[in-house]
């Protein structure tokens, strides 16, 4: 009885182990970064989040392409307060605008790897590039995200953004009144950390309790005086 129940302690803790530690890897090749910019409170917006949404059962999901959905809270004062959105993310949107990356600040909004894109309209999904900015690297270990970019004496951002899934949002209010939303990708949580030597060793984003059913995570890399980013991954969390 002993020795099953040391048998049973060491399963447990390999398996608690394994859900802790998680690595996620780049590669070499650029990762397409795809950032939608949408408001719950939009009426336009539903079609680009549900051809968002298809990446879920995509085979490049991860690999070739890292979507995230970012809420914006301009719309807000039309009647509906987006339940997702945050000043922080239009005021991401609008720096695009600012870099003279898009004309004007609109919903909805796709960026691939920084640049406007509307590809989405014609069911098109953005093209693969051949540049080869290196490899990011992101270790979950317990509470904290070892992450490693390879850079010479250049100050970097790497962005942190906790995803959820299998959100259903009712709209009670405003443009999108009476329906109700299937959401995926979307940004729960966001946080930047800068570094001078392309290492970083940072908080795990707590996931808010009861809004998603499942949980995501994507890593990217960025100059600070650019929001384009040079490098992606991501993935599922247990």
């Amino acid at each position: 009885m002993k020795r099953n129940a040391v048998v049973v302690l060491a399963l447990l803790f390999f398996a608690s182990t394994s859900e802790a530690s998680r690595q996620f890897d780049s590669g070499e090749h650029q990762v397409t970064l795809l950032e939608l910019y949408t408001s719950q409170g939009c009426s336009s917006c539903p079609p680009a989040e549900r051809w968002l949404n298809a990446y879920v059962d995509n085979d490049v999901l991860w690999t070739e392409v890292v979507p995230v959905a970012f809420h914006v809270d301009y719309w807000d004062y039309i009647g509906w307060k987006d339940t997702f959105a945050a000043a922080e993310y239009g005021e991401r949107h609008r720096d695009y605008a600012r870099a003279g990356r898009a004309r004007t600040v609109y919903t909805p909004g796709f960026f691939a790897n920084g640049r406007e894109w509307r590809g989405w309209t014609f069911g098109m999904g953005p093209r693969s590039g051949d540049r080869q900015p290196g490899r990011l690297v992101a270790d979950i270990d317990s509470e904290y995200i070892n992450a490693s970019f390879p850079v010479q004496g250049e100050q970097l951002e790497l962005h942190v953004a906790l995803l959820g899934f299998g959100i259903s949002t009712p709209v009670a209010r405003g443009e999108n009144n009476g329906r109700t939303l299937a959401q995926e990708f979307v940004v729960l949580k966001h946080a930047v950390h800068g570094s001078d030597n392309g290492k970083w060793r940072v908080a795990l984003p707590a996931a808010p309790a009861g809004q998603a059913q499942r949980l995501g995570i994507a890593f990217w890399v960025s100059r600070p005086d650019n929001p384009a980013p040079l490098q992606a991954t991501g993935g599922w969390l247990p």
